[in-house]
């Protein structure tokens, strides 16, 4: 079985967007509160909502263990607390008047004991590890190219080092998972899956 296509592109071309977006919007020194920024932060809430089914549809790929079943749980759990912190940077930039009065609100919320790590520091990492993690496992058994789960790390470790590079790990995360997309879908745009 192969991943939907429409899943397979949409999630990582929202991330892609919420940092063309992004980078726009920071190209007039305004960024935030405002409809660059709500627009921008609605693209990655929408990548990580959509990544949700694409970690179960890429799981189902492999056979039932402790390493899958692990995995997907601490993806999800990553992807669970990214999605409030997404929403919680939307909420705060509608309720703001101005950057000041935003960076006000999303500092309230950040300073309530165990808010940093769970939803902005530690946990939504889960959602990267497990994703390259479940790449590797793919990988393993001949159902993704070796060259994917590299691929994907190195997306990834370019967004840790700079949300500026957010439209490279969209893209990275899009070509690393391809091969696991529908025949059709390869076929239309020019690929094709060598398993």
């Amino acid at each position: 079985m192969k991943l939907p296509g429409l899943l397979l592109f949409s999630a990582p071309l929202c991330i892609a967007g919420y940092g063309v977006i992004r980078l726009a919007g920071r190209a007039d020194g305004h960024y935030g509160p405002g409809p660059d920024w709500q627009a921008a932060h609605l693209f990655g809430l929408l990548g990580m909502v959509l990544f949700i089914p694409v970690v179960l549809n890429l799981s189902r790929e492999l056979p039932p263990s402790r390493w899958r079943d692990g995995t997907v749980g601490l993806t999800l759990i990553g992807l669970g607390a990214t999605i409030v912190q997404f929403t919680a940077d939307i909420s705060f930039a509608a309720l703001a008047e101005n950057k000041a009065d935003m960076s006000r609100l999303s500092n309230q919320f950040s300073d309530i004991p165990g808010v940093r790590p769970l939803f902005y520091t530690v946990l939504p990492q889960l959602f990267f590890l497990g994703l390259v993690v479940l790449t590797v496992l793919l990988a393993r058994r001949k159902l993704l190219p070796w060259w994917s789960p590299p691929l994907l790390l190195a997306g990834i470790l370019l967004s840790a080092f700079s949300l500026d590079f957010l439209p490279l790990t969209g893209a990275a995360i899009l070509v690393a998972l391809l091969p696991m997309a529908e025949p059709n879908v390869l076929g239309r745009v020019g690929l094709r899956a060598d398993r």
